[in-house]
């Protein structure tokens, strides 16, 4: 659902062939991310940053914030954010591991790349 105020991000288009549009990251592990890269970050800078709504990006950061993954605090006018890192995944297959190894993935640059297939 858009709002006048925050259209959603356009997405980029699927590889080539393809028909479906799902991700392997959910919108909650995308606004955890885009949390964790900047904790400062404004609820419309972070809405148009996933692609959600800011309503949405809201209900998120409540969930977040309920289940021990993100704590906020306000600082005057704006909001600070922290990710509580050592939180286990929710799934059962991934509980033996901590939300750190998803966010060290996307944000330490010593990390290397996956080498790519050929073709």
């Amino acid at each position: 659902m858009s709002t006048p105020d925050t259209p959603p991000a356009p997405q980029p288009a699927p590889p080539p062939g393809s028909t479906s549009s799902w991700t392997f990251l959910t919108n909650h592990g995308h606004v955890l991310l885009a949390v964790a890269m900047n904790p400062d970050i404004r609820v419309k800078e972070l809405a148009l940053t996933v692609g959600i709504t800011t309503r949405h990006a809201l209900l998120i950061l409540r969930d977040l914030e309920d289940a021990g993954y993100v704590h906020r605090q306000r600082v005057g006018r704006a909001t600070h954010y922290t990710v509580n890192s050592s939180r286990p995944f929710r799934h059962p297959t991934a509980a033996a591991h901590q939300v750190q190894e998803l966010i060290a993935i996307f944000t330490d640059p010593s990390t290397p790349p996956a080498p790519l297939a050929p073709g």
